[in-house]
């Protein structure tokens, strides 16, 4: 499966960049791949193209703010948490976009 998703949060440092690597690495450990686009203080990194979202199975929204562009994602299976859910429980999370995503 193939993951695509922003995270954000409201100091955009620390919270954003722990969200997108525990993501990162439950997706990998589940057999997925996986891109997380961060905005943060120093604005858009890993910026998701109109291809990763296409290809995309499911979008998750790790975000405690309102994020830059996130109409790209109509259409498309979207699933939005906090950075919390994201840190706290990202196997759990993974799990559950595949159950949303049918795959």
């Amino acid at each position: 499966m193939f993951i695509a998703g922003v995270s954000a949060c409201t100091v955009g440092i620390a919270h954003t960049y722990m969200a997108q690597q525990k993501l990162e690495d439950a997706a990998k450990a589940a057999g997925d791949d996986i891109k997380i686009e961060t905005q943060g203080t120093i604005g858009i990194e890993n910026a998701l193209t109109a291809e990763d979202i296409e290809r995309a199975d499911i979008i998750i929204l790790a975000v405690d703010i309102k994020i830059a562009g996130d109409e790209r994602f109509e259409g498309k299976k979207v699933v939005k948490v906090s950075t919390e859910t994201a840190i706290k429980s990202p196997n759990k999370l993974i799990a559950k976009l595949h159950e949303i995503a049918g795959k």
